[in-house]
């Protein structure tokens, strides 16, 4: 299960150098009930899927995405893959574009981002996240 970077990744990532707009490709798996152990204060108060979780913290991130100059530049239904292991599968595909690493920076660690995270991490089974340019 991988739902968010580790300090390496994120390491690897800055020394890349990348400059200019760069997308990010997401790749995500939904928990059938979203899981709020990790944030109980963000819990609904009935359950909810992890595709309805991930909607809410959506809802609270394109304002920030916007903000910093990105945008979503694709999103569409994922499902079993064509080429690969047949048992993998990815309930949805976005990309995400950012004029630059800094802007991608400056959402992710916006206070306004950290506090409706915890809904993303509720939602998602699995993850990837492909910087791309």
């Amino acid at each position: 299960m991988h739902i968010s970077p580790t300090p390496e990744a994120i390491a690897a990532f800055a020394q890349r150098g990348l400059s200019g707009p760069i997308r990010m490709l997401n790749l995500l798996r939904f928990r059938e009930t979203a899981d709020y152990s990790a944030s109980p204060d963000l819990a609904p108060g009935e359950p909810i899927s992890g595709a309805e979780a991930y909607e809410i913290y959506s809802t609270l991130t394109i304002p920030l995405l916007t903000e910093v100059g990105g945008r979503a530049i694709f999103m569409g239904t994922g499902g079993q893959l064509l080429i690969g292991p047949s048992e993998a599968r990815w309930d949805q595909v976005l990309i995400i574009e950012y004029p630059d690493v800094a802007a991608f920076g400056a959402m992710t660690q916006d206070p306004r981002y950290h506090a409706g995270a915890g809904h993303r991490t509720a939602a998602l089974a699995d993850s990837r996240l492909l910087p791309m340019q």
